[in-house]
């Protein structure tokens, strides 16, 4: 069953693409996400400015972090929804990009076996990220703090996202944490259970974001306008209702899986502030994601 919930969430979608758009005469803005509930606003905008200001999006759905990094950094795609320190490693790296917006907000929680109660608990134990660079890496680090412990009291490793709900079923893992909805999948399955949500352990956490290029910026100023304005419009208007239509949509998930991931995550407002992302910078600091992240001036599309 975990196999074929995974297979199917992967499947779903537009395979990934080779060029990015660069031509003005066409209007079409290339955009790569993953298959996930972070990337909701953005899924839902394609229909929106289609529909109302003839925008013409196309969505470039990748299987994995590494593959759509890779397309972005390679100007293969204009834009992506994207693990936002992901953006940032590569914007410190010397590759153009801006973010321009959040991807959500809250949205996360770190799940664990049925056996752990607490904190302390992890101590010796095995928990999943799904990449270094990730704010899933940061809430671990916030969590494990709370019950005085630290990375090095724990084993940590990187899985894909489809690998972690039957990882745990199995007991090669004793908890993870990562984009949704995944960890609604565990729970779901009864495999584990909620230890902290985000906003428990990082009041305003950021984590996926929405970033264009700089070439597609520089070229397009006035698409960008539009393209953001419509973007933060559709992310306004995904209440729980609407965002669980969005995510059947492209998700091809179980209502029971949707019902329980939606209540951890929202869409409203999603401003990167200079508030929050001094945070996440002192976060990614201190925890050894970067010692030299971007500023928010250098990396936020003002």
């Amino acid at each position: 069953m975990i196999v074929a919930l995974a297979f199917s969430l992967v499947a779903c979608g537009e395979s990934g693409g080779d060029k990015a758009s660069g031509n003005a005469d066409s209007q079409t803005i290339k955009i790569a996400y993953l298959p996930i509930t972070h990337s909701l606003a953005v899924l839902e905008e394609v229909k929106e400015l289609q529909a109302e200001d003839g925008i013409q999006i196309e969505l470039v759905k990748y299987g994995s972090w590494p593959e759509l990094l890779d397309a972005l950094n390679t100007n293969r795609v204009d834009g992506a929804s994207v693990l936002i320190e992901l953006a940032m490693k590569s914007k410190q790296e010397g590759i153009g990009l801006k973010a321009v917006a959040l991807g959500h907000k809250d949205g996360n929680v770190l799940i664990v076996s049925n056996d752990i109660d607490k904190v302390e608990d992890l101590k010796g134990k095995t928990f999943a990220i799904p990449h270094r660079q990730s704010s899933h890496n940061i809430l671990l680090n916030d969590a494990l703090a709370k019950g005085g412990l630290t990375v090095d009291d724990i084993n940590i490793t990187e899985l894909a996202p489809t690998e972690m709900p039957s990882a745990l079923a199995s007991g090669t893992i004793d908890g993870y944490c990562v984009a949704e909805p995944f960890g609604a999948m565990g729970v779901s399955l009864g495999a584990g259970k909620v230890l902290y949500s985000s906003e428990e352990l990082w009041e305003d956490s950021l984590c996926c974001g929405l970033v264009l290029t700089d070439q597609f910026i520089e070229e397009h100023p006035d698409e960008t306008k539009q393209f953001v304005e419509g973007y933060k419009k559709a992310g306004a208007n995904l209440n729980k209702e609407k965002a669980k239509e969005v995510a059947k949509e492209y998700l091809n998930q179980t209502d029971e899986v949707l019902d329980i991931s939606l209540q951890w995550i929202s869409y409203d407002n999603l401003d990167i502030t200079k508030e929050t992302y001094d945070t996440l910078v002192e976060k990614v600091k201190a925890y050894g994601l970067s010692d030299t992240p971007p500023s928010y001036e250098e990396f936020v599309l003002q």
